[in-house]
């Protein structure tokens, strides 16, 4: 699949770069990308949540009234979870919700995101670009010139640029990203991407093991 490369003022630059169909153009796995998202925002709990139980809150053990003949339901001490006031029964307790997926689940789950963005004509290749100074106004505008102002961008860049990056952070709908950092939850979730030229060898030496 061949793509034309922009530059950041919206114009063609003449060149074309072909997109390896290993990667933007396999047919996309949707049960490995559930797991993979799955698992990116199990990653992103806390799993702090904690409940007291009957056990763990202090008050008299004493029985408040007889087992049978009150008229409603049985009941020990004041700490019974049917009482205002008393434990919880089965309640939240701290736990780690990460679990493990092999890589080649990862890899595959990635590569099937890619594709689905490929499929819908949702990747822009731009040539490599940096900003002198970080300007949100800057950033404002090459959105503008790619025409993806307003939709849910996110730009893969081949490393970390601290400029880009600050220019783009007050940018609501907008996300900068390395391509090593890449992630099928962040692919998933953006409207379109802008890929740096560079950006794409580092995708390739990395899903194309």
């Amino acid at each position: 699949m061949e793509v034309s490369v922009l530059n950041i003022n919206g114009q063609e630059t003449g060149r074309k770069v072909t997109l390896n169909d290993a990667i933007f153009g396999i047919e996309p796995n949707d049960h490995v990308l559930y797991l993979d998202v799955k698992q990116y925002l199990a990653d992103q709990r806390q799993g702090t949540a904690k409940a007291k139980e009957r056990s763990e809150h202090s008050g008299s053990t004493r029985k408040l009234g007889r087992q049978k003949g009150g008229g409603g339901a049985r009941r020990g001490d004041i700490k019974s979870p049917v009482l205002v006031g008393g434990g919880r029964a089965f309640g939240p307790k701290p736990r780690d919700y990460r679990f493990k997926l092999n890589k080649k689940v990862k890899i595959l789950a990635r590569k099937s995101a890619l594709s689905y963005k490929a499929q819908d004509n949702a990747i822009i290749v731009v040539e490599d670009f940096d900003l002198q100074a970080p300007k949100t106004k800057d950033f404002v505008n090459i959105t503008k010139n790619l025409k993806v102002e307003g939709k849910k961008t996110l730009v893969v860049l081949p490393g970390i640029n601290k400029n880009v990056y600050l220019s783009a952070r007050n940018i609501q709908k907008a996300e900068v990203m390395t391509a090593s950092a890449l992630n099928t939850y962040k692919v998933l979730n953006a409207d379109v991407l802008v890929v740096a030229e560079s950006s794409l060898k580092t995708i390739d030496s990395i899903l194309n093991k």
